[in-house]
């Protein structure tokens, strides 16, 4: 089973991503932010990260980069997500690292989508 990690602020978010990851077969751990998050990855990295965009302490950005620069860090596929289509925010985090971006709000059949294409 692989593994993913939810960062997003929003509690209820997290649940959401959660539920439908473990559905896809995805063992699931949370962070709330990405200092957190960065802890998480440190201790054991995983195969996936769905990243909120909008962090709070640490922007998106700021996540991705750093993260890339761990040992290991290269490894993990990034799937973002963001509330709205912003052209040099998602060139950016492509630029960064990130691999794949969804739009909020999502649902099972688009992050399957977004899953299928990252394995590809």
């Amino acid at each position: 089973m692989k593994n993913c990690l939810v960062i997003d602020h929003s509690p209820a978010l997290r649940r959401v991503a959660r539920r439908i990851l473990e559905e896809l077969q995805y063992q699931v751990a949370e962070a709330e932010d990405g200092m957190a998050a960065l802890r998480a990855c440190r201790e054991a990295m995983p195969d996936l990260v769905f990243l909120d965009w909008n962090l709070p302490h640490m922007t998106g950005l700021e996540f991705v980069r750093t993260l890339r620069s761990l040992p290991g860090g290269a490894g993990p596929r990034i799937l973002f997500c963001t509330s709205e289509i912003n052209k040099a925010e998602i060139a950016g985090a492509i630029a960064a690292g990130a691999n794949e971006f969804l739009l909020k709000p999502f649902d099972r059949a688009q992050i399957r989508t977004k899953l299928t294409a990252l394995a590809a």
